[in-house]
Order: structure tokens, then C-alpha cells, then sequence
């Protein structure tokens, strides 16, 4: 969570930390702040609760010549959103921005003495206050050395982490560290820079490397040099940007979720085709073998929220293919459940940044019991792509709203192609019924078209949500797991109190819930459970609900059964998730901007979950 920009060169150091933050506001936007270096040497610091266009309004009458300078938007962990508890931090000589939590942040406080020296309530002028220490009080060499005092303070804290710090005494250079929290850096013939993401740098260079963990990055003018604790200098591994600035812009859409809503068919091809190969699927250029899938006897699907939800449409699709068990783990409870795994698990973690800090933890541990894992990413080169046995990246390009869309729908593609191999190389499917699923999942990118082309029925939906204090999704079986996703979008961005049910669990309490009017959107796609579910829809439907059906095209239902009836596009059962997930996902966007909320940016929701 939490935005971090570095910049040190020729260029106006005030200019570039804005334009960085405005690129980063998606990771936070509690508060903003930024500290600059003048050309004389001084240090400005400007800090402000609220957006980083308020920060950005405030600095506005600030003249200053500045090269070098940090800044921070935040997503508040410790301490409320206050103008003294936004980022940086300064402490004696050192000035500081943090993402990540200090866990011991209270037993540094008391083994140091700081407890006289902190004006505000964060953990981060914690850790502040603990570099500045061994910075002027260094016990393995002479004070005034910013290495030795960052390696000392690491080995000290406990937590997650992604420092930046301005030493007062050493002008034009930018130090950083990290552990877990994640920064990429990069140097350009405009100077260097470091970020909590690419999405800050691609205006300058479309070279960068990943920060690897506890390892010191100094930003001089003409390069970025990396050091391990030991001292040692490391040749970073360099990685390219394949998308361009333009996909991290709005592109004349009003919001960034409905301009990614939109970029869904094109995100599927980029995903699904290079992986064809005789219309099957062919993992050979990312170098998996046919025996991780052959050599499992249990599948563990770890993730979170919108990723856990890709997870269990993968498991309504593999368990009864493949005769194996599959479970999908919540990433944030699953090392704490004593999981059973060995080298017969394969363990398939699902993230869209490859930074979730629960899932990650959760891969970690999984290799610790010798489970082999695969991995579903769509950052090149972040930790969890890092630390993974085997990667399929996911090519949905930067997504800026909070709310996953595109994100999601590569997830649930790279899955499904999964299912796929495995049924094949299992023989579990012929050659020619694993092409035929090829076909069909190619079909639901002109579907997903085609749902694009006419908003009316989610634009009407979405007139009577905006009044709505409740609202449920039901559905069975792979329909159930659609509902899941689509209740949690309504719910993160209209914050209108939204459930996902199975449909045949509504007379054991649920339907307790049901008022007057009160919006159920029900999803029957299913040919082989369809009447069961019309069934469920009659019970709410008695009880004066609103009911709002997705069916497929033709489904033999009484209108007496809905209030609004929204037809798919043809396919087959497996595959509707993809054109019911759209429907869903503009529901929830038209809901939102009707209640005139910032879709974008929801209360208290960052994009990349750093922290525990």
C-alpha cells in the first residue's frame, strides 16, 4: 500500500515527486508528502492530510530549486490520517518514507529511549529515529555513514518494509532498503529513480530493475547502485516495460475502472493466444513441464479477494475434471491452519502485483514443506514471479483502479487454459476435446465485446442499486462463484452491504435478509442445476425482492420470476463467467458514479496490499 517516488538528477525534483505521486495515488491517498534538497544544501519538507492534489496546491508556493527530493502517499497502518503523521518523517539527520508496518516498532522505542523524541503516532518516525541512531552513533565504525546505519537498523526491525532516506549531510543522493514492501529503481539520461511502482517511472525510461530484498540502493545523479549487507556491489538485473505511458492514462475515459473494463478483450488475446500451439495450450516458452501437472496428487489455490475468487472458479473446474482435491485458501489464514502439504502439493498462487504480502508468506511456506509452485502474476519480476518454482504471467497491463476488472479476467484465462493442459496431459480430455474447450474460451473475447456494446441493461440495473442499502448475488455451482466476485465489487466501490449466496443456502437464514425491493441479482447459467435455481428465484421473488436474472440466450423462464432479465451471449456453461463478470463489474461501476463516489480511489481500499 502506500506510494513511494525517489528522484535525483538535472530535472526539478518538485515536478518529478508530484507527477510520481499523482501516478501512485492508487496505492494511497490518506495524505501526501514530499522532502526536498535545495541547491544549498537545505531540506524542505512539506506534508499534508488528503490527497496529493492538496499537496500538490500547497507546494504550488513553494520556489525552490531543487535536483534531489522523496515523496509518499499514504495509506494509514499506524496512526490516523493527520498532517503530522503523514510521510516523510525527519529525525535528526535522516528524513524518511515507509511503506510496510515495524512490528517491534514499541520495543525499539523502549530499548533506545525514544519515547521523548516522537511527536507523532506512526511506527515509521520509529524507524526514523532508529537510523538517525546508528547513523550518529555508530558502534562498528565511524558515525556519519548511511550504509552501515541502514544494514544496522534492518537487522534491528522486525516487519516489512520499503525505506527511502535523505542523510542531511550528503546532498544529491537517495538511499533505500526493502524487505517484502516492494521498490523498483532505474537510471535514465534524466537522472535516477525509485518507485513503488513502474507506473512512476514510465515517463523517463523503460529500463529498470526490481529492488531485491535487504539490498541498499544509492541514487546518484548518473546511476543506481545496489549493495548486499555485506557490502558487496551487485549488477542489477535489468528488465524492460512492455506497455507504454498511454496505458497508465485515463485515454479520455472518465475513470480508469471503466477504461479497464473496457480493455478486457484485448488484455484476453495478449493472454491466451502466444500460449496456442495447434490450438492447445503450450506452456513450453515458460518452461513448465507437463509432469508438474502429471506428478500432483492435491492442488492448493492460494490468494486473495478477487484473486482467491479467480481460484474458485478454477476449482469448480478442475476438482471434477481431474478427480483430484483442490482448495482455495484464503492467503491471509493459510499458514496460520497448519495446511497439509508435501512434494505431491502443487500449489497455485494467484496476485496481481506479485507483492501481496499474505499470499506471499503463504508461497513461502509452501516451499518450506517441499510443495512445488506456480504462480499467476502479471508484474514481471516481482517477488512472488521471484520466488516461484514456475510463472505464467498474466498480460493485463498497468491496472489503476482499486478495483480489479482486467486483472481478473486474465487470472480466470491463464486458469482455465490450466485446466485445459492438465485434463490433456491427465487424460482426462482427448486432444480433440481440448481443442473444442480452446474454442470456447476463444469465443468469450467477441462475447465480451458484444456484453461492451450495449450498457442499457447494466445502466438500468444500476439506477435501482443506487438506493439500495442491501443487495445479494446468488447462484450454484460455477454460478456461485461468479457471484462472489460481483458482490465484492459493489461492495468496495458503492459501499452498499453486499452478499454472495448459494442459492439453495437461502432457506437455511439468508432469506431472513430479504425486504421489499431489495436488489437480488441472480445468476442462472447452469443447464445442468437451471430449474433448481429458477426455484431458489421464486422463493426471493415471493418475498417482493427485485430480482435482476442472467441467463443464457433463450433460458425457458416466466417473467413473473424477475423485474430485469439480462440475456449472454451464447456459449457454453463453462465459460459464461467471463461475459456474466463484465455485466457484473459495470453494475458496480454505473452503481458507483450514480452515487457520485470516487470510483477509482474507495475509502479505505489501496490497490497492492503490502502490508498484514
Amino acid at each position: 500500500m502506500c506510494g513511494i517516488i525517489g528522484y535525483t538528477g538535472p530535472l526539478d525534483a518538485k515536478k518529478v515527486v508530484i507527477q510520481g505521486l499523482e501516478q501512485l495515488e492508487y496505492r494511497g491517498y490518506d495524505s501526501a508528502g514530499m522532502a526536498l534538497q535545495t541547491e544549498d544544501h537545505h531540506l524542505l519538507l512539506m506534508k499534508e492530510a488528503g490527497p496529493v492534489a492538496v499537496l500538490k496546491e500547497t507546494s504550488r508556493e513553494a520556489k525552490v530549486r531543487s535536483h534531489c527530493g522523496i515523496g509518499h502517499t499514504r495509506w494509514a497502518t499506524h496512526g490516523g490520517v493527520t498532517d503530522t503523521n503523514a510521510h516523510p518523517h525527519t529525525a535528526g539527520k535522516v528524513t524518511l518514507i515507509h511503506n510496510g508496518i515495524i512490528e517491534n516498532y514499541h520495543e525499539i522505542v523502549e530499548r533506545f529511549h525514544f519515547r521523548e523524541e516522537l511527536v507523532s503516532e506512526t511506527d515509521t518516525e520509529v524507524a526514523a529515529w532508529l537510523i538517525n541512531h546508528f547513523y550518529t552513533h555508530s558502534e562498528k565504525g565511524p558515525a556519519g555513514n548511511p550504509y552501515r546505519a541502514l544494514c544496522e537498523a534492518v537487522r534491528t526491525i522486525k516487519g516489512s518494509y520499503a525505506f527511502c532516506v535523505l542523510f542531511e549531510d550528503i546532498p544529491g543522493k537517495v538511499f533505500a532498503i526493502r524487505n517484502v514492501s516492494p521498490l523498483v529503481a532505474a537510471a535514465s539520461s534524466v537522472g535516477t529513480f525509485i518507485a513503488s511502482d513502474l507506473t512512476a517511472l514510465i515517463s523517463y525510461t523503460r529500463e529498470y530493475f526490481v529492488v531485491p530484498e535487504n539490498h541498499v540502493v544509492v541514487l546518484e545523479e548518473e546511476r543506481a547502485r545496489l549493495l548486499d549487507l555485506e557490502g558487496h556491489e551487485v549488477e542489477p538485473q535489468m528488465l524492460e516495460v512492455n506497455w507504454d505511458t498511454e496505458a497508465a492514462q485515463k485515454g479520455g475515459y472518465p475513470h480508469f475502472m471503466i477504461k479497464e473494463i473496457n480493455e478486457q478483450p484485448e488484455a484476453l488475446e495478449r493472454t491466451i493466444k502466444p500460449r496456442l500451439n495447434g490450438g492447445l495450450p503450450d506452456f513450453s516458452e515458460e518452461n513448465i513441464p507437463d509432469t508438474l501437472f502429471t506428478d500432483c496428487e492435491k492442488i492448493d489455490i492460494v490468494a486473495c479477494g478477487t484473486a482467491m475468487y479467480a481460484g474458485m472458479v478454477g476449482k469448480s473446474l478442475l476438482e471434477p475434471m481431474l478427480k483430484i482435491p483442490v482448495s482455495v485458501n484464503i492467503a491471509s489464514e493459510f499458514r496460520y491452519e497448519q495446511p497439509l502439504l508435501d512434494e505431491r502439493t502443487l500449489t497455485i498462487i494467484i496476485s496481481q502485483s506479485g507483492e501481496t504480502i499474505d499470499t506471499l508468506a503463504a508461497l513461502r511456506l509452501a516451499k518450506e514443506h517441499g510443495s512445488r509452485i506456480l504462480s499467476i502474476v502479471n508484474v514481471k519480476g516481482s517477488t512472488i514471479a521471484r520466488e516461484s518454482d514456475y510463472v505464467l504471467y498474466t498480460h493485463a497491463g498497468p491496472e489503476i483502479a482499486v478495483a480489479s476488472t482486467k486483472a481478473y479476467s486474465v487470472q480466470l484465462a491463464v486458469l482455465y487454459l490450466l485446466v485445459c493442459r492438465m485434463a490433456l496431459v491427465r487424460n482426462c480430455m482427448t486432444e480433440e476435446e481440448a481443442q473444442s474447450f480452446i474454442e470456447e474460451l476463444l469465443k468469450t473475447i467477441p462475447a465480451i465485446r458484444q456484453v461492451l456494446g450495449d450498457l442499457t441493461p447494466c445502466k438500468h440495473v444500476s439506477e435501482r442499486m443506487v438506493s439500495a442499502r442491501n443487495a445479494f448475488f446468488i447462484g450454484r455451482g460455477l454460478d456461485y462463484a461468479f457471484s462472489l466476485e460481483g458482490a465484492l465489487k459493489l461492495k468496495e466501490i458503492s459501499y452498499i452491504h453486499a452478499e454472495a449466496y448459494a442459492a439453495g443456502e437461502l432457506k437455511h437464514g439468508t432469506i431472513a435478509l430479504i425486504e421489499k425491493n431489495t436488489p437480488v441479482v441472480a445468476i442462472a447459467t447452469q443447464e445442468h442445476i437451471f430449474a433448481k435455481t429458477i426455484s431458489n428465484i421464486r422463493e426471493v421473488k415471493a418475498r417482493d425482492a427485485y430480482v435482476i436474472l442472467i441467463t443464457k440466450p433463450g433460458a425457458d423462464v416466466s417473467s413473473e420470476v424477475y423485474d430485469i432479465h439480462i440475456e449472454l451471449p451464447e456459449l457454453s456453461d463453462r465459460f459464461t463467467v467471463f461475459p456474466v463478470a463484465v455485466i457484473l463489474q459495470l453494475i458496480a461501476y454505473y452503481t458507483s458514479d450514480g452515487k457520485g463516489l470516487n470510483v477509482d480511489k474507495p475509502r479505505n481500499l489501496a490497490k497492492s496490499v503490502t502490508v498484514e
